[in-house]
């Protein structure tokens, strides 16, 4: 027998072969819109923010989660915006 044991990552979130990551976001970018960097597997993307995106807000990057077992094709990243809101 075998036995796997994964261990939690620090971003990242699996969903079979979907990843799932919580991205911070200034409340400006958020309201003006803007151009952010994601963190992926392999390194970092950039992503479009359109002006007036919502908190809770996914966008989905294709192809940047986990390779599909035996295939040549990967899962996608789904980047979850959670909007900071100032205090003053």
């Amino acid at each position: 027998y075998v036995v796997i044991h994964l261990k939690p990552h620090d971003v990242f979130q699996r969903d079979g072969d979907d990843l799932h990551c919580e991205l911070p976001m200034s409340f400006s970018t958020a309201a003006l819109g803007g151009e952010i960097t994601v963190p992926t597997i392999e390194g970092k993307a950039s992503v479009k923010i359109p002006a007036g995106t919502q908190n809770g807000t996914t966008f989905r990057l294709r192809g940047k989660g986990l390779k599909r077992l035996g295939e040549t094709s990967s899962g996608d990243l789904y980047v979850h915006v959670q909007i900071a809101v100032p205090t003053k």
